[in-house]
């Protein structure tokens, strides 16, 4: 989004985030396509260098459509990424100049097995299940009108 806004005046910031994020807000992948053209439409007179950022990012932008419903959530967001990135710069604030490479890596190595062991215990981002899910695929089968749900994972098996 950054890049984008870089491109437009800061009087259209606004209405350019909110007119771009109403592509992540739909509800299927056929209607995401559909939002994201009409973005470019209404947009394509009035800026057209964000628009041509736009549309050669095209394929970037929407590839979350490719995945379930349930999981396009965890894939806009980076907040949990951003923590992590400013408790790191926090920690090694205090140091302010590090002598050798071994004395930057303990507290940086501090905090990511902190992070990781809190989230092993507590935090789920993704449940269990999710991966697997996002690896079936529908497979027309021989019991009639019934279709047979097979995953990648049983097709090397």
């Amino acid at each position: 989004m950054r890049s984008l806004l870089i491109r437009v005046p800061k009087s259209a910031h606004g209405t350019v985030g909110t007119v771009v994020r109403a592509v992540f807000a739909q509800s299927d992948a056929t209607q995401v396509t559909a939002q994201f053209h009409r973005v470019i439409d209404q947009l394509q007179e009035k800026l057209p260098a964000a628009i041509e950022l736009i549309i050669d990012a095209e394929d970037d932008l929407l590839a979350f459509a490719s995945f379930p419903n349930e999981h396009w959530r965890q894939m806009w967001s980076d907040n949990a990424q951003g923590r992590l990135n400013k408790e790191v710069c926090r920690r090694t604030n205090v140091v302010g100049i590090f002598p050798n490479r071994s004395a930057l890596i303990r507290p940086t190595g501090a905090v990511l097995a902190e992070q990781r062991d809190e989230c092993a215990i507590t935090c789920r981002y993704m449940s269990a299940e999710m991966p697997t899910k996002a690896r079936m695929h529908v497979v027309p089968g021989e019991l009639g009108d019934e279709e047979v749900i097979a995953t990648e994972l049983e097709a090397v098996s």
